[in-house]
């Protein structure tokens, strides 16, 4: 089976891929290099690779394949509020754009990486599930992710299948580390300063997922029956996957001995706070879904992946593991316009 993932040069698309040829796909990727570079380890795929902006995807670039992962994004909100109308442009006009050319393509099956963002700010005790709780998309990022499915759903038929994850925030080693991400971000700074600063008290909460664990999960929605997975959105996580800050902070004290935790407080009980449920994808994909990572095992990945490359508090802080750096970077050196197009 051969298989298009976008945004294969990122962060998740980097252990994607490898993951997908470990099983024997023939993968063809597709990105327009913003990351290329961004690498803390060797990697060097055996894959054919397009290096394309997705605003310009069209119907012979995916030709050929048998499903898409979509994963290119500007990927969070930061990067979201830096354009909002691109952002637009980008995660929805070029997420639609991606479906059209693959439908027309004959592509069978649509995987989407969409976000929990879509949530907003959740004021209730409860876990939220994927059909019933309200959206609240408060962002650039998080409206684009929800109008997104939306049109995507409207897209499917009987010959295009489409499924949609909604993974925590991930966390976990790649050859593309991010460390903007608040897991990585806590075990980076107690490994490269030897303490871990929390500014709010530390109980809000948080879903988080290991990045293998998410690649496990679109892989799934290649393999799962269609009856299963067409015109489904799944939140992805692992059974008792919400931790507050404060679980957050411990188990990356844990991974790094001897680091020390302060929570300063000074934002008090910060209201970005919501717990999801992931009972959908742990029963109905039960049979292809089995996550297999936690806090701890991500933790101890993450320290020998710093120890093997030498990491330091120059790497942890600057553009290499930090996305908008990198994009603000690009942009300084006129490598991209204002409309995050590569200059010609």
């Amino acid at each position: 089976m051969k298989i298009l993932v976008t945004g294969n040069q990122g962060y998740i698309g980097s252990v994607l891929v490898d993951m997908l040829l470990d099983k024997g796909y023939e993968v063809v990727g597709y990105d327009i290099g913003y990351y290329t570079k961004c690498l803390l380890a060797p990697y060097h795929p055996k894959i054919q690779q397009i290096m394309k902006d997705i605003r310009d995807i069209t119907p012979e670039d995916v030709r050929g394949c048998d499903a898409v992962i979509h994963l290119a994004a500007l990927s969070n909100d930061p990067l979201g509020e830096l354009a909002p109308g691109l952002t637009e442009e980008i995660n929805l006009g070029g997420t639609i754009k991606a479906a059209e050319a693959a439908k027309r393509a004959g592509v069978k099956r649509f995987i989407y990486s969409s976000s929990q963002s879509m949530y907003g700010v959740s004021t209730l005790d409860v876990e939220l599930e994927e059909d019933n709780s309200t959206k609240n998309p408060i962002t650039a990022y998080a409206r684009t992710k929800w109008d997104a499915e939306c049109a995507l759903k409207k897209m499917a038929g009987e010959h295009f299948h489409v499924v949609c994850f909604r993974p925590s925030t991930v966390f976990g080693a790649s050859p593309r580390l991010r460390c903007d991400i608040v897991y990585n971000n806590l075990v980076g700074c107690a490994y490269t300063t030897g303490k871990i600063e929390i500014k709010s008290d530390g109980t809000p909460w948080r879903p988080v997922v290991h990045i293998r664990d998410v690649s496990s999960a679109f892989i799934a929605g290649l393999e799962a029956p269609l009856e299963l997975v067409s015109g489904q959105s799944f939140n992805v996580g692992i059974p008792n996957g919400n931790f507050t800050v404060r679980d957050l902070a411990e188990a990356a004290q844990r991974s790094v001995p001897g680091s020390t935790l302060v929570f300063t407080g000074e934002h008090g009980n910060d209201s970005r706070t919501y717990r999801v449920s992931f009972n959908k994808i742990l029963t109905v994909l039960k049979d292809h879904f089995q996550p297999a990572w936690d806090l701890d095992r991500g933790g101890r990945e993450l320290v020998a992946l710093f120890k093997k490359v030498g990491f330091s508090e120059e790497d942890f802080r600057g553009r290499v593991c930090t996305r908008l750096k990198q994009i603000k970077y690009l942009q300084d050196e006129q490598k991209i316009g204002g409309d995050l197009r590569l200059a010609k």
